[in-house]
């Protein structure tokens, strides 16, 4: 489907794309024989032989939570020779959350309520008549949720043009956010509604109504239906693939923070 019309917005802060921009142009050797946990000051820290670890802007990884600290140790132990960003997306995450998101919260919750405004689930198609009935499959009970569970009520459109939100649904929306006050639970919704292209199932991983792959599924009905018509593309099935290891990492991280 055509990107639709919409008034001019920035783009949503992509924590994951900032986090990029700090990894150095030829991966790293590995310095360390082994990662691993330790309990500093009341919270739970990688070290590396011993040693505390700290993000690229000298942040330490230290979490609230022990699986957190646990799963990120495990991505550094099961690294090789050398430091590969793309085998460490729970890592890329939770740095893009204290390097990024935590310098400016209000920020990233605006831009992802920003986005609900015109959220992928809201425009359909008006033809064929299976790619309407499978958007309608797919998108209408995850609104349904989203008007039971969050109290917000969209306006659907047929095609490109771009139709404004009520207020008062963006407002519920925000709310709910909110709720998701730590800045790696917020570096996740915002990594959820990038690579899903709505806030909407963002929020419905992050509170457990969907799981990561159903959500993934939900927002790539558009892409399936024109593969199941004409064929696959093998570059974009494995830029799609790559993009859901970062989906899968997020939702492993937000079930520790869900509500």
């Amino acid at each position: 489907m055509p990107e639709r019309d919409s008034e001019p917005k920035r783009p949503i802060i992509d924590p994951i794309a900032l986090a990029r921009a700090d990894a150095r142009p030829r991966l790293p050797r590995r310095f360390y024989q082994q990662a691993g946990v330790n309990e500093i000051d009341g919270r739970f820290c990688l070290v590396l032989d011993g040693k505390q670890a700290h993000t690229p802007r000298r942040n330490r990884l230290c979490f609230d939570s022990r699986p957190l600290a646990e799963m990120v140790a495990a991505e550094w132990q099961q690294q090789a020779q050398h430091l590969d960003p793309a085998t460490m997306p729970i890592t890329r995450i939770v740095q893009s959350g204290l390097d990024f998101v935590a310098a400016d919260k209000a920020a990233v919750e605006a831009e992802i309520v920003r986005y609900a405004g015109s959220d992928l689930l809201f425009y359909r198609a008006s033809t064929p008549a299976a790619l309407v009935r499978a958007q309608a499959a797919a998108w209408d009970p995850i609104l349904e949720w989203v008007r039971t569970s969050i109290g917000a009520h969209f306006i659907l459109a047929e095609g490109i043009v771009f139709v404004a939100q009520p207020d008062l649904a963006l407002d519920r929306v925000r709310d709910a956010v909110a709720a998701f006050d730590d800045s790696i639970a917020l570096a996740v919704l915002a990594t959820m509604t990038t690579l899903s292209g709505s806030a909407l199932l963002a929020l419905a991983v992050a509170r457990r109504h969907l799981t990561a792959e159903e959500a993934w599924d939900n927002a790539h009905v558009d892409e399936y239906f024109q593969e199941s018509q004409w064929g696959g593309d093998a570059e974009a099935h494995d830029r799609r693939a790559r993009r859901f290891l970062e989906m899968e990492a997020a939702g492993k991280i937000i079930a520790l923070f869900s509500r």
